[in-house]
């Protein structure tokens, strides 16, 4: 399983909102650089960041910090928020992203979110599946499809995509614990696609049960910010192999 530190960047400083609520910020570290290279140092290679800012307002304002990121620790970067066009991923891959989530180019631009899966392939291209009381949110989290994302990630398989991000946003940044029965839906009804867990790690235990189901991946922040879950531990149930 992929474990995978995560750092949402607004206004380029290391934050985690509540639910997604921009109104419910807390700052956790005003140096990102520093931050992630405790990752590294841990022995991670990928760490999960957002850009939260681009996430609203549909351009890459943390693009700078992120390129220092890359620059100067090296990890490779999966990364989200503000991507709209396949000329915002080329932007991305050139500053050395490594990987590319999208939900809102995905559900508003569903051709040109094709045609970048096309050029740079279902592993490159994550599909963020963030759910809302059963429908698919974007742009930001601030607005739902009609669509039940069940049914709008059997659309995405079908374009080519192999894995997917998906948030329970009601459990993001609340250390709750995980919605295993989602997974567990996810898994049954699309056993062909790689699940990347992310909302709601509060604890070694939830590693662990997601380990024994099999995750491809998890995303981890809050847990760790708020020392629920130690950088060892993570790395316990992180193969090293898989990223």
């Amino acid at each position: 399983m992929q474990v995978i530190p995560a750092i949402d960047l607004l206004n380029g400083q290391v934050v985690r909102l509540k639910k997604g609520d921009y109104n419910e910020v807390t700052v956790y570290s005003k140096d990102p650089v520093s931050f992630v290279n405790k990752f590294k140092e841990a022995g991670f290679k990928l760490v999960h960041i957002v850009d939260l800012n681009g996430a609203r307002e549909g351009r890459f304002v943390n693009l700078p910090v992120i390129e220092s990121i890359i620059d100067e620790s090296g990890v490779g970067v999966q990364f989200g928020g503000g991507i709209r066009s396949r000329g915002d991923i080329k932007t991305l891959l050139r500053a050395g992203v490594s990987r590319i989530v999208s939900s809102s180019m995905a559900f508003q631009r569903p051709d040109e979110w094709q045609a970048a899966i096309d050029l740079y392939g279902g592993d490159t291209c994550i599909l963020g599946l963030d759910i809302k009381d059963g429908k698919m949110a974007y742009g930001g989290w601030e607005e739902t499809s009609d669509e039940s994302a069940m049914d709008f990630l059997g659309g995405m398989i079908r374009l080519g995509i192999k894995t997917i991000l998906c948030t329970d946003v009601s459990r993001d940044g609340m250390l709750t614990g995980i919605n295993s029965g989602l997974y567990n839906e996810i898994s049954e009804r699309y056993p062909q696609v790689n699940i990347i867990a992310s909302g709601g790690v509060a604890s070694e235990e939830d590693l662990r049960h997601l380990a024994i189901e099999g995750m491809y991946g998890v995303v981890v922040g809050r847990a760790y910010y708020e020392n629920k879950i130690s950088l060892a531990q993570m790395r316990s149930y992180h193969d090293p192999e898989e990223s």
